[in-house]
């Protein structure tokens, strides 16, 4: 099969906010060995933006450039699993989806991605933003990736260390603009991981149990947390969480505290040198009055006030412009900025 090329492409199904933008040229990369003739049609068409599976970012109007949607396919075991003092490496593809790569991992009997079922995206952008949920990021299970510089054409391989993973945040992401495509993410999985219950809703379903819980089990728990908590992005547009949990240090955690005991906080845990809290955006939010607000098509869900929803034919903009209302009424309620976790195409 050819390189398949649009112009003044549609990027509407593409992203599963639902929202309507156009690029100026779309190009679909289905095979590594078209990379090459790929990356040298972008070139000719502006500006190249990288697109996974669509769900962490919001349009707010067209891209005048290039559209390069990753559709690459492949998984294997590299080495086997060795049990506790060895796991096993898996190689997935960027274009594969994410839960399809979690579902897999555990049909294989290798545990350790269970807590991140259920995730929109592709495999490719996970690492982009260190995708974490239920006590478990990315960056826990990474291994390594290779990547191509879109400009030059130089493949490169990254080790933990040089991704510099944070909360929600990688080189790929830190940098403007990355140059950096990520072709393959290698993770560690296997009997080597114990399964981690220890977070919130989790820790209630497996409460009375005595024995660990299965991969699987606990996998479940997981989607039936998820579906319980998060609408469908396939019927009602959303890009999931949209604003991340805030890191303070102490005394301003302290300090909101005295103003309500009730506002859920915990350690960040990041290793910093600095102590720093994690806070509750969706609970910001929720104290604000914004659960369940609706302006025209544009709205907050009515089951998790973290969640910006599209209930139809809202434009990236109105969801935007929606989003810097919030954030400035939980700013001047509480004092603390929240920081979109989508990227937004176009600028908030």
């Amino acid at each position: 099969m050819g390189l398949r090329i649009e112009d003044n492409a549609s990027l509407q199904r593409l992203n599963t906010f639902g929202v309507a933008a156009r690029a100026r040229r779309l190009i679909i990369l289905d095979d590594e060995a078209q990379l090459g003739e790929a990356l040298d049609a972008a070139a000719a068409a502006g500006p190249l933006l990288v697109l996974g599976g669509g769900s962490n970012l919001l349009f707010t109007g067209d891209h005048d450039g290039t559209v390069l949607l990753i559709r690459t396919r492949g998984r294997q075991v590299i080495e086997p699993d060795g049990g506790a003092d060895r796991p096993a490496v898996v190689a997935i593809k960027a274009g594969e989806g994410w839960d399809d790569t979690v579902r897999w991992t555990l049909d294989q009997d290798l545990p350790g991605l269970e807590n991140l079922s259920m995730i929109p995206g592709s495999t490719g952008a996970a690492a982009v933003q260190n995708i974490g949920a239920y006590g478990v990021e990315l960056r826990d299970r990474f291994h390594s990736l290779r990547a191509v510089h879109t400009g030059t054409g130089l493949a490169r391989e990254f080790g933990l260390q040089d991704c510099r993973f944070g909360y929600r945040e990688s080189i790929f992401r830190l940098t403007a603009g990355s140059p950096w495509l990520i072709l393959e993410l290698r993770l560690r999985v296997g009997h080597a991981f114990a399964p981690v219950i220890s977070y919130g809703d989790l820790r209630a379903v497996f409460a009375d149990r005595s024995a660990p819980a299965p991969a699987q089990e606990v996998a479940q728990a997981v989607r039936a947390i998820r579906a319980r908590k998060l609408p469908d992005p396939a019927r009602l547009g959303n890009a999931g969480s949209f604003f991340k949990n805030p890191l303070v240090d102490v005394a301003t955690c302290q300090r909101l505290l005295a103003l309500d005991a009730r506002m859920p906080a915990h350690p960040a845990g990041d290793g910093g040198p600095v102590p720093m809290m994690k806070l509750s955006a969706g609970w910001l939010i929720e104290r604000c009055g914004w659960k369940g607000y609706r302006d025209g098509d544009a709205g907050v869900d009515a089951g998790h006030a973290l969640v910006l929803v599209n209930h139809g034919a809202a434009s990236g903009r109105q969801l935007a412009d929606l989003a810097l209302r919030i954030r400035s009424s939980v700013h001047e309620r509480f004092g603390v900025w929240l920081e979109p976790e989508p990227i937004i195409i176009g600028g908030l």
